[in-house]
């Protein structure tokens, strides 16, 4: 990932801005990677307003350089990449949703990306210093152990994704020469051999793919190049033979017109909201902005008459509580986080829904920027 600062939040009290909105009278916990202090931030989250308060025992202690975060489905777990000791964190979620921490699971060099298949079932560490890919199973109470030897990618992984199947994961890399394309590697997945990871292609997308996301129905695939200001449009062959041009099962093909040059600078984060109608874009060196875009039913972008919408200056990551009710901006020079409302739900959010347009609930300052934000379900926890 790009350089990023350790944050706590400093949340004081608040008021919904998305008057009228109501969803259910559970709350989600927020969590958030602290890698310069080692910790992670626990909040509330308001699925009703998308406000955040911060639980009496955030933060607690993580591992040294704590960067990545994933939750497991259950919202039973949480486990956390420690570049700075080279192992995860495996966390329990308390009934309130205060963090135990279990014995850490020894993996590569600097472990700085995590990404679990939708089952629950492993977790896929991506080793920035080592160049490769630990595989862990997870048991029936969280805990990790690892399948066979880490798998070498021979790049710095930038970013990683698994398929909605759970059949393929996607990894970015950059180039070693600088303004050249990067890397997208296809990795296929299969559980039950003694080796699970296979390398099925590479494909070349913009320079310094920092940005990697997968629609909810698995058709295509997105990066957001930072190096040269354009987004990636790929279809996914989901298909269990090669195509006819030979793209194998996995495997990426441009969309017509792709990649798409963007009018803001520093493309580095990409979301697309549940319904699979919006991608988000989060461009970190342009005035401060996330970009809106409408995806066709052939997976080609076009901008929201309604984009972009004002951050702080840098935004650097965007993330969604589990309904996709709101996104979350943090940012890399200012201290914030900033949730949005999203319109294209029935929420009111001051637009009309089924617009995809962005409304800011309001800022809350921070004395850094986490790397990686999660939220966990209610189910299992108790408010």
């Amino acid at each position: 990932m790009l350089k990023k600062a350790a944050a706590v939040f400093l949340i004081g009290a608040s008021t919904a801005i998305c008057g009228g909105c109501f969803i259910s009278n559970s709350n989600n916990v927020l969590y958030a990677a602290l890698p310069q202090s080692s910790q992670i931030a626990e909040y509330r989250e308001d699925p009703n307003s998308g406000i955040l308060t911060q639980l009496p025992t955030s933060p607690v202690t993580a591992g040294p350089g704590v960067q990545s975060l994933a939750v497991h489905p259950s919202g039973k777990y949480l486990y956390a990449a420690n570049a700075g000791e080279n192992d995860v964190s495996f966390f329990q979620i308390q009934a309130y949703g205060q963090l135990l921490e279990q014995p850490r699971t020894p993996v590569g060099t600097s472990p700085t990306l995590l990404a679990m298949d939708s089952a629950g079932k492993y977790l896929y560490v991506a080793n920035s210093g080592s160049q490769n890919i630990s595989v862990l199973s997870i048991g029936s109470t969280g805990s990790l152990t690892q399948v066979g030897n880490p798998f070498q990618v021979g790049i710095s992984p930038l970013n990683m994704k698994i398929s909605p199947s759970g059949n393929f994961l996607y990894v970015t890399g950059a180039s070693p020469q600088a303004g050249t394309p990067g890397y997208i590697e296809v990795i296929s997945i299969n559980s039950s051999a003694a080796s699970p990871l296979r390398l099925v292609a590479i494909t070349l997308p913009g320079s310094s793919p920092y940005g990697l996301e997968i629609s909810p129905n698995g058709n295509y695939l997105y990066t957001a190049n930072f190096g040269d200001n354009t987004i990636s449009e790929f279809t996914i062959n989901t298909t269990s033979s090669a195509t006819s041009s030979g793209v194998p099962p996995g495997g990426l093909t441009p969309i017509a017109g792709s990649p798409i040059g963007e009018s803001y600078t520093g493309p580095v984060s990409l979301l697309v909201d549940p319904s699979g109608n919006y991608l988000y874009v989060a461009n970190q060196q342009s005035s401060g902005n996330v970009a809106g875009y409408s995806i066709a039913s052939t997976g080609a972008l076009s901008l929201l008459n309604s984009s972009p919408y004002s951050t702080s200056a840098q935004p650097n990551f965007i993330a969604s509580d589990p309904s996709g009710n709101f996104l979350f901006v943090g940012n890399l020079s200012k201290p914030v986080i900033e949730p949005f409302c999203l319109a294209s739900k029935n929420l009111n959010c001051n637009e009309a829904p089924g617009q995809g347009s962005l409304t800011e609930v309001q800022k809350y300052p921070l004395v850094g920027t986490p790397t990686s934000i999660v939220v966990a379900r209610s189910g299992s926890i108790v408010f």
